[in-house]
């Protein structure tokens, strides 16, 4: 299938977007990579009259370093951040996240802000920042609003955008000499949507903890418990029995497996920088 008929139109900075949002009066989508929208668009599964292009929008390609973090723009692309072109706050934890999504011609064009709009529940950024405990940068009413990912991820595909909205960027935390890190994401054949995700992420000089399952159909999944007690697949599997209320072993393992080893892997950078 084809997209049904839309207008097209580039805009050039935040405020221009937002002003072409606001004309469309609903009726709009952005597009930057176009790696989510566009199939969508030829399924016609979305038929917007307007398209607004952001791609080449300077405020959203760049980033910029704060007191307690890194802010990135929405329109960094999956492959810049894979490939060094951006500073990874996190000391590598980001470019190890962004080489893991799909394909390489898919990074070359998708977005980290359109991953996040799109809030796809099989997608890597999502789990992998709400692990980090990022928050996401929103133009709304002519002003910037910082919210929690897990405030701003509602469900599978949803978010609280409104129709004049726009994600502009991405706050990732500073994580402490000390802290630990683990990532897993299971999947059939590589590149293809993940099975199961799991972000292990403890960082006891800024008191943050986060165990987080993601790939479950649904908003990503907190947790409540320490790495410790998951390092074994017994254990994760028992944990994951318990918050997923999931009956199958086999219908489990994915998840049970994923938990056990981002688990381990944090374990073990924490062992090696000390």
């Amino acid at each position: 299938m084809k997209p049904a008929p839309f207008e097209y139109a580039m805009a050039t900075d935040v405020a221009g977007a937002a002003a072409l949002l606001g004309e469309a009066n609903g009726t709009a989508k952005i597009i930057a990579g176009g790696q989510s929208l566009g199939p969508m668009l030829n399924f016609r599964l979305v038929q917007p009259a307007l398209l607004v292009d952001i791609s080449r929008c300077a405020q959203l390609r760049g980033f910029e370093a704060s007191h307690d973090g890194m802010m990135y723009g929405a329109a960094i692309t999956h492959a810049e951040i894979e490939d060094g072109v951006v500073p990874d706050v996190t000391r590598g934890w980001l470019r190890d996240a962004a080489s893991r999504i799909a394909y390489r011609a898919v990074r070359n064009r998708g977005t980290i802000g359109g991953s996040l709009a799109h809030a796809d529940p099989a997608a890597d950024w999502v789990t992998v920042l709400l692990g980090l405990d990022a928050q996401v940068i929103v133009h709304r009413d002519g002003v910037l609003v910082a919210s929690a990912l897990s405030e701003f991820v509602g469900g599978p595909f949803q978010t609280t955008l409104g129709a004049d909205d726009l994600v502009v960027g991405v706050h990732v935390p500073s994580p402490s000499p000390q802290a630990r890190w683990g990532y897993t994401k299971i999947s059939v054949k590589k590149g293809e949507f993940a099975q199961a995700i799991c972000v292990a992420f403890e960082d006891t000089e800024r008191e943050r903890s986060r165990l987080v399952l993601g790939g479950l159909g649904r908003a990503p999944l907190v947790l409540d418990v320490g790495l410790d007690t998951v390092a074994s697949l017994e254990a994760a599997d028992a944990v994951v029995a318990s918050h997923l209320n999931m009956d199958s072993p086999v219908a489990r393992r994915p998840f049970a497996v994923a938990v056990k080893r981002s688990a381990l892997q944090a374990l073990d950078s924490s062992r090696q920088s000390t």
